[in-house]
């Protein structure tokens, strides 16, 4: 039986999602990390739990703090250029002639925008990409550069962060089937090394298979005299 207690704490936790949601829904879903957190999501749940601040997003800017300071009731903070500066939104930019296919940006890509595979020429779908700059770092012949882009729309601009927080959840999402996959995959891997070191474990599943078969022929000996018994 749940006590009160419980009650008040899922009563605050789903008050702190909500709060969670309102602050993500704010926040320029750039994923850049230079909150210091994964993305925005994070970052977002990093300040509900008191582990962040709200002056930590430059993507976001003067306009991102005031409207955080507004839903959380606290005073407005000057920017912290400890987690960089504000800057005007840019897409990256792939020179294919100098790519050499080495996948690195594809893996950084917090929202999937870059196309391409293994040796072969990269890609940015510019109107996927958020301006993070998390491909720059990795490229080693430095074929990436950043291009500006003019001033967009505010719905434009709430449309393209919607569009960003799906395409960041979906990728999320993707690489955390892909470690389960590989994890099942190494489960197998070492139940047949075992399998094939011990002896009596292939004795015991042997067994188990012979159970089973046994079974099996015992079920089918049982629906055929039930069947003839229908036909007398």
């Amino acid at each position: 039986m749940a006590t009160h207690t419980d009650a008040t704490a899922n009563n605050q936790h789903s008050l702190d999602d909500i709060l969670i949601e309102r602050i993500d829904a704010i926040l320029p879903q750039t994923q850049c990390q230079q909150c210091g957190y994964a993305g925005c999501k994070p970052y977002a749940t990093a300040i509900v739990q008191g582990s962040a601040n709200i002056n930590q997003c430059p993507p976001g800017g003067e306009a991102g703090i005031h409207a955080l300071s507004v839903i959380l009731n606290v005073p407005d903070l000057p920017l912290n250029t400890a987690h960089g500066f504000t800057k005007p939104k840019a897409v990256a930019v792939i020179d294919e002639q100098r790519c050499i296919g080495c996948t690195l940006c594809i893996k950084a890509c917090p929202v999937d925008a870059i196309l391409g595979a293994s040796k072969h020429m990269h890609t940015v779908i510019s109107q996927e990409c958020t301006g993070c700059e998390l491909c720059l770092a990795p490229c080693p012949v430095d074929c990436i550069t950043m291009q500006p882009l003019t001033k967009q729309h505010a719905e434009t601009e709430k449309a393209a962060a919607a569009l960003a927080r799906r395409r960041y959840q979906n990728r999320q999402a993707r690489l955390e089937r892909e470690i389960e996959t590989r994890a099942q995959g190494l489960a197998k891997r070492n139940q047949s090394m075992v399998v094939a070191r011990d002896p009596s474990v292939n004795e015991s599943m042997s067994a188990s298979t012979n159970n089973d078969a046994i079974k099996k022929s015992a079920i089918a000996a049982a629906m055929a005299r039930v069947k003839a018994l229908k036909s007398i």
